[in-house]
């Protein structure tokens, strides 16, 4: 199989092509700073985009059986002033059209799409346990992923199959939120954030991965899949987990009202969460590699993952 990953120099992105090199099949990733990303598989064919159009790489998509569109600027990077806000929705809404333009130009289309959304299409939802069916929400990040997963809705008019992830927090020490978190409970600083009692949404690096492969070779999986595990836990119990794994007090919260002040808008995605789970994904036959949170935290930290 040929995979063309757009977005592929990121966490999952590179976990990704990893995996695919090591079972023997083709990957092309797409980077808009091609010339900045050396740790992927040699023999991965790393090709510039811009990100907007199919301009100098959509003639690639002949050549590709299956495309996964993971691009989008990250939400993390900074506050969420206006400017940032347009630019967080136009780079995910522009990369799924400039696939969609590839994909129709194409004499020989991809079997398959894999379209990257996240968790936050709910908004927010307290406790209620949140499976593929419900709407989406009303806030910017629910409209975020609303216009992402239709920027490649077309494809499916042109007889290409479509999945699209709702992805929770992906937990890998090289990467994403995990190590951010690590810090401060090494340093016997760790604990809940605002409440604590928000729910957590996470899934391993590996199930990540694998549930994305599953998804690229199960002829029958469409429409949408939440990609978390079947166990969400709430960010107090997360924490609690966390410093016993590492042998560290959770005992210092960090107040709801300093992580609005430093963080702004963007603190909403930490101290109001989902409770999130993975109801078609399982239905579909996909068994968890880590379904429970202390072995997956225990296989990270162990492994450095």
């Amino acid at each position: 199989m040929h995979v063309l990953i757009t977005g592929g120099t990121g966490l999952i992105g590179r976990a990704l092509a990893h995996s695919l090199v090591q079972d023997g099949h083709q990957v092309t990733v797409l980077s808009r700073t091609p010339e900045r990303h050396r740790n992927l598989p040699p023999n991965v064919d790393l090709a510039a985009w811009d990100g907007r159009t199919a301009q100098g790489w959509g003639e690639r998509v002949n050549a590709a059986d299956a495309i996964v569109n993971l691009a989008g600027e990250s939400i993390a990077a900074g506050r969420w002033t206006p400017e940032r806000k347009r630019r967080i929705r136009e780079s995910r809404v522009h990369a799924g059209q400039a696939v969609v333009e590839a994909i129709q130009a194409a004499a020989h289309r991809p079997q398959v799409l894999v379209q990257a959304s996240a968790v936050g299409y709910y908004g927010p939802q307290g406790d209620e346990p949140i499976t593929e069916e419900m709407p989406p929400g009303s806030d910017f990040l629910a409209q975020v992923c609303v216009a992402w997963e239709a920027s490649t809705a077309p494809v499916e008019a042109l007889g290409v199959r479509r999945a699209v992830i709702r992805t929770g927090v992906v937990l890998s020490i090289q990467g994403g939120a995990l190590p951010r978190m690590l810090l401060p409970f090494r340093l016997f600083l760790g604990g809940p954030l605002g409440s604590g009692r928000q729910y957590f949404p996470w899934i391993h690096l590996d199930d990540q991965v694998a549930a994305i492969r599953f998804l690229l070779e199960r002829p029958e999986t469409q429409g949408p899949f939440n990609l978390c595990a079947p166990n969400p836990v709430t960010n107090r119990a997360f924490c609690q987990t966390l410093g016993q794994v590492l042998g560290r007090p959770a005992w210092l919260p960090t107040p709801a009202l300093a992580l609005r002040l430093l963080f702004g808008e963007m603190a909403t995605v930490i101290l109001e969460g989902q409770r999130t789970v993975p109801h078609r994904l399982q239905e579909a036959g996909y068994t968890f590699r880590f379904p429970e949170l202390r072995p997956a935290l225990q296989d990270l930290v162990q492994r450095g993952r």
